[in-house]
């Protein structure tokens, strides 16, 4: 008995997992192997000359972890935090850091061929950490690079290879 025959499996296959939540009413995604964990907003500790997308700090089991305000630093809402606000706990390249969205969505499953490429807007601060787009239910979402987005100069919150970055 033979096996069946099957297609091999190639990178555009390959299937991931990612977090879906919303800023100002857009849908974004990240890959949900970087999420730790999901908490309700509670408060902040400020940081004195903190940038206003750096919300503060919080202590997480004996963690300081930096609070980011995502919606501040894209350019979709004020950052008024309110019961429905969350804050998403990323683990990214050994540091865990907190985003500030509001409100997570769904999990999807979303294979590479199901991101295009996001269109060219260089004067877009927020576009050089868009890994792409995709059509899921009807709306669109904006994949980020969260890991890309957090070595960003501005924020400087983890270290990654600075030879992957823009």
């Amino acid at each position: 008995m033979s096996a069946p025959d099957r297609e091999p499996v190639t990178a555009a296959d390959a299937v991931a997992e990612f977090l879906t939540f919303t800023l100002g009413g857009e849908h974004y995604a990240i890959d949900i192997l970087k999420v730790r964990e999901i908490r309700a907003w509670e408060r902040v500790t400020r940081i004195a000359g903190a940038p206003p997308f750096l919300k503060g700090v919080m202590n997480l089991r004996g963690a300081i972890v930096p609070v980011v305000d995502l919606r501040v630093y894209l350019g979709c809402g004020d950052g008024a935090c309110g019961p429905f606000t969350v804050m998403i706990v990323l683990q990214l390249a050994g540091r865990l850091v907190a985003v500030v969205v509001d409100g997570v969505a769904d999990v999807l499953n979303l294979a590479a061929a199901d991101i295009q490429p996001a269109p060219d807007l260089p004067a877009l601060i927020g576009a050089r950490y868009i890994r792409g787009l995709a059509a899921a239910g009807g709306t669109m979402l904006v994949v980020l690079d969260v890991e890309r987005l957090m070595a960003s100069p501005e924020m400087a919150l983890v270290e990654t290879d600075s030879e992957n970055l823009p």
